[in-house]
């Protein structure tokens, strides 16, 4: 199958937060993105919210992780306040978040906590204003100290700590980024595997049962914010995130692996145009299809797992 390179904007916020800070020896953010193993799987929280993403995975659950096999580290502070922010921020840019994106007002329509999580990068403080560059499309955002201190207690975000900020990022191995990607492989394989130690919501199912599941839901007619939830924002990061992992595959020399995770990246985009013009049983139909996509990716990493330990050779990656 053919499957062609994306290269654009979207809500990759986390990754794009840690390039930022990682400057100009940065990986790209898809190496970041799948170096948290976020994309190996699919799940349905509480039998009703759709993520194209591993099985009890958050966010925060990959982040010392992807840096770890990129060759970075960072300190990490929970509950931190604002004087401590702003003396950080006075050393260099800060890694803040999670964030409750619906106190961020200098986003478009967002007027209170709507539940979804962001994260930013802080250059200043000021008695009146945080100023950070959001990766949602906004560089240089003044904030108002009220909101950002609202958005950063994320007390309506479902993971993670209040007031969490990472600093002291640094360089500590020369990682290349096919390395990089092969050295998450096992944890891949395990989160296919949906091996989490996370307590998960009852109901909670994930990656083929979760994409039949959700395809009842959807045929039933989308109901309960389920197509909002998949036209905004669930269908366009997961398309994104299987897209640039197919991406890494490749580059680690993984081809099989990389055309199964090609063919779940086109079924989730293929679900946006039904979606949002309600042709729900030709999303439903995508949605199966995509249903047994998981465990054949798992069985190709599992053959590219044993294949490193006995010396097979490995074709391109770097």
């Amino acid at each position: 199958m053919y499957h062609h390179p994306y290269v654009g904007s979207g809500p990759y916020c986390y990754a794009n937060s840690f390039a930022m800070l990682l400057g100009p020896a940065s990986p790209s953010t898809a190496v970041i993105e799948v170096a948290t193993t976020g994309p190996f799987g699919m799940q349905l929280i509480g039998g009703r919210t759709a993520f194209f993403d591993a099985y009890g995975w958050n966010p925060e659950l990959g982040f010392d992780q992807a840096l770890a096999a990129i060759g970075w580290a960072s300190d990490t502070h929970r509950g931190a306040t604002l004087a401590q922010l702003r003396d950080a921020a006075a050393e260099g840019p800060v890694w803040v978040g999670p964030l409750e994106m619906g106190h961020l007002r200098h986003q478009p329509e967002m007027t209170g906590p709507i539940g979804a999580d962001h994260y930013v990068v802080v250059l200043d403080v000021s008695p009146t204003r945080v100023l950070v560059h959001d990766p949602h499309g906004y560089p240089y955002a003044e904030v108002p100290v009220a909101d950002f201190l609202a958005a950063w207690e994320a007390t309506t975000v479902d993971y993670g700590s209040p007031y969490t900020m990472r600093t002291g990022f640094r360089k500590v191995a020369d990682v290349s980024p096919a390395d990089a990607i092969r050295a998450v492989v096992p944890a891949a394989i395990d989160r296919l595997g949906m091996v989490t130690d996370a307590p998960m919501p009852p109901g909670s199912v994930g990656n083929g049962v979760a994409a039949e599941q959700l395809a009842s839901m959807v045929e039933a007619g989308a109901g309960d914010g389920v197509r909002e939830h998949l036209m905004w924002f669930a269908i366009r990061v997961g398309a994104r995130r299987l897209a640039d992992t197919a991406d890494c595959l490749n580059l680690a020399g993984l081809p099989g692996a990389a055309d199964v995770a090609a063919r779940q990246a086109r079924l989730v985009g293929s679900l946006q145009h039904p979606i949002v013009a309600g042709d729900f049983p030709r999303a439903a139909a995508a949605l199966r299809s995509l249903a047994p996509t998981y465990d054949e990716l798992r069985d190709q990493l599992l053959v590219a797992a044993v294949a490193s330990t006995t010396g097979v050779e490995r074709r391109g990656g770097g």
